[in-house]
């Protein structure tokens, strides 16, 4: 019975636990529709619960940051934004590399007038995860959107020196190429991109547009360079994560 009682109470934690998760996951769920519907009030406060469920949820910090952040610029609420910056900082205490994460404290320390902090954050990251791919996808965003495409260029290569198939990469590079007027080099890597993630429809009508233009006895289709998986809007819009 002495050995029993431990395991018991063991068991007894790890269901908690479990639970605990499930609860977290179907209040988070409940805090993205209310959140995809403008209700930002109310999906914080579903974010709250998630995380009292489930304090470790690196999701659950950000999604919360991003609720706030989203409201905080919104309705010019500086305080949501000041609370936005200490919870990305939580969710990157869980999770050192939460791309999403990193992505919205660059974004608000940008909009906050820290465009060099921006950078230092980012940089950091890539120091701590040199293998990375997506820390240097996000600085090359940074660089875009700062005006800096060549460095945005420079840190796209380097992605792909670790990552050859990374398709956001890919596409992100083809994009600024295309902007640039080197359509050939474009097209190979939106072709490459198409081929690793073929759930790109933007990318799919592109390399059409091109290959029209290359072969003018192909039926030209109009499109625009792609939009579903952009290097970087210049107006980034918080977003939050089942």
């Amino acid at each position: 019975m002495r050995r029993i009682a431990p395991l018991l109470s063991l068991l007894a934690l790890v269901a908690a636990a479990g639970c605990n998760n499930l609860n977290s996951q179907a209040l988070n769920s409940e805090g993205v529709r209310l959140y995809q519907q403008g209700n930002y009030q109310q999906a914080s406060v579903r974010f709250q619960e998630a995380i009292a469920n489930d304090p470790k949820s690196s999701n659950g910090y950000y999604n919360l940051a991003a609720s706030l952040h989203k409201a905080g610029t919104l309705y010019n609420r500086p305080n949501d934004l000041r609370q936005a910056e200490v919870l990305y900082n939580q969710c990157l205490e869980h999770d050192p590399n939460h791309a999403e994460c990193y992505r919205g404290l660059a974004v608000l320390l940008g909009e906050t007038g820290r465009q060099e902090e921006s950078f230092r954050l980012l940089s950091s990251w890539i120091q701590a995860s040199p293998t990375l791919p997506a820390a240097k996808i996000e600085l090359a965003r940074l660089y875009e959107e700062t005006g800096r495409k060549q460095d945005a260029q420079a840190s796209l290569i380097d992605a792909l020196t670790i990552e050859p198939n990374n398709a956001r990469a890919l596409t992100a590079l083809g994009r600024l190429r295309d902007q640039s007027g080197d359509h050939s080099q474009a097209l190979a890597n939106y072709q490459r991109s198409i081929q690793i993630n073929r759930f790109q429809p933007d990318v799919a009508a592109r390399i059409a547009t091109l290959n029209a233009a290359a072969n003018p006895s192909i039926a030209p289709v109009t499109a625009t360079a792609p939009t579903g998986t952009r290097l970087g809007s210049n107006r980034w819009q918080p977003s939050v994560k089942y």
